[in-house]
């Protein structure tokens, strides 16, 4: 395979000379865009959009927080959306998502986009009453959004029909395929009609990627969208930790601080997540767990009440967080760092979202001194030193590049941590060609 790339700003077109209307979507679905208020489109929206409109497969790399959901779903609705709805269980759209969150979220989006259109637009994943899949099921529907294991045992007992997928989605291919999901991704595939038009969005691009492209697209369009590492406006924090005692500590300290609003703290384990959170509720925080072993209702209902302001600190895992929208996160605290750089991308990419400033806070031990190197590394910027009064590690040592607060940022060309693009506000580069 090869890899013919231009820049958009290459061809002079910027993010905000375009509206979703000169892009070439339905128009009723460009109508229902801005009453919500979305006029123009993000980089990887402009540069995925027109050649899915045109049939093209599309092999994008894309992080949460790009656009994404938009970026496949409108040139997907605006496909289908004068075909005639076909019988019982057999959608013309078909999303795979690798987590119930994703899955809800991309569901409750494309509702809001097609709206105009009456469309059938359902989730069928797992955690959710069987009763409720079947009555969803027993009826005509336009959009499937499901989680890959799920989708497999209604196909087994055959009650979807995929034979009739005019789009077939893989969103956020690579965390299916780190949770072991590429048999049913492929299978799932292979159910669905020879012809489709497939779009697959992943946040990194290795050889098993790689692979399950040059099996699923033909000859698709690439779309390239920058790291968030160089678009959001999160600020770097790390706080060296002599043990165990000393990381509960620091967390006890930034929980009571009232520059934290919202947070979330990231837990390398399911049971370490409960034991913060318990340990935080006790000591009067309103605070909760999410992780894999909680059933789907409990899970919608923590969001819920994060979302809402009822709970102000979640303790999650990475696979429970995939996908978590939340747009006034204030915080993001890393009691845990992350097994891979590309994994402490999407923790710290929970805050500073939709054009607000975030702050990530990281601890990290001496055992940590590799997975720091690899994070400052992979993103090209080293993190910030810092220490609270009262609380300095009695053993600090050195390890990556990072450096005390007050001195100038050391990453590439001397820009500040994550915003090496120049600035606050400046819009990520996308790249579109030929793959």
């Amino acid at each position: 395979m090869s890899l013919i790339e231009q820049t958009i700003s290459d061809s002079e077109l910027t993010v905000t000379e375009l509206t979703f209307a000169e892009l070439g979507i339905h128009s009723k679905i460009a109508e229902a865009l801005g009453e919500h208020g979305y006029t123009n489109p993000t980089p990887v929206q402009a540069a995925a959009i027109p050649p899915a409109l045109a049939g093209r497969d599309i092999l994008a790399t894309a992080e949460t927080g790009t656009g994404k959901t938009a970026a496949f779903m409108l040139p997907a609705l605006t496909r289908v959306a004068d075909l005639p709805r076909l019988g019982i269980a057999a959608p013309r759209i078909l999303v795979l998502a690798p987590t119930r969150e994703l899955a809800s979220q991309v569901t409750q989006a494309a509702r809001k986009y097609a709206k105009p259109l009456r469309m059938n637009i359902i989730d069928v994943v797992g955690g959710m009453p069987y009763r409720e899949q079947l009555r969803m099921l027993s009826r005509p529907v336009d959009v499937v959004v499901a989680t890959p294991g799920r989708l497999i045992d209604h196909i087994e007992r055959q009650r979807i029909d995929l034979s009739a997928v005019e789009v077939l989605i893989l969103d956020e291919a690579d965390r299916m395929l780190d949770m072991g999901f590429l048999d049913d991704v492929e299978r799932i595939a292979d159910a669905c009609k020879a012809d489709r038009q497939t779009l697959l969005f992943t946040a990194t691009l290795d050889r098993r990627m790689a692979q399950l492209a040059g099996k699923l697209l033909r000859n698709p369009e690439r779309v390239a969208v920058e790291s968030q590492a160089t678009a959001i406006n999160v600020e770097q924090r790390l706080h060296h930790t002599d043990d165990m005692d000393h990381k509960r500590r620091l967390l006890m300290h930034f929980a009571g601080q009232e520059e934290v609003g919202k947070a979330i703290i990231f837990a390398a384990t399911k049971r370490d997540a409960d034991a913060l959170a318990e340990q935080l509720s006790d000591a009067g925080h309103s605070a909760a767990a999410l992780h894999g072993d909680m059933d789907q209702s409990k899970r919608n209902r923590t969001l819920q009440r994060l979302r809402t302001g009822q709970l102000r600190l979640l303790v999650a895992t990475d696979v429970a967080a995939r996908g978590i929208d939340v747009r006034d996160i204030t915080h993001v605290i890393n009691f845990d760092l992350p097994r891979s750089a590309e994994d402490y991308v999407h923790r710290i990419g929970r805050t500073g979202r939709a054009g607000a400033s975030g702050i990530a806070v990281s601890f990290a031990s001496r055992a940590d001194r590799e997975t720091l190197s690899r994070i400052e590394r992979f993103t090209g910027a080293s993190l910030v030193i810092h220490t609270i009064a009262g609380m300095e590690p009695q053993r600090p040592f050195t390890g990556g590049s990072g450096r005390p607060a007050g001195r100038p940022a050391g990453g590439r060309g001397g820009a500040r941590p994550w915003q090496r693009d120049g600035g606050q506000g400046r819009p990520a580069q996308a790249r579109a060609g030929r793959w």
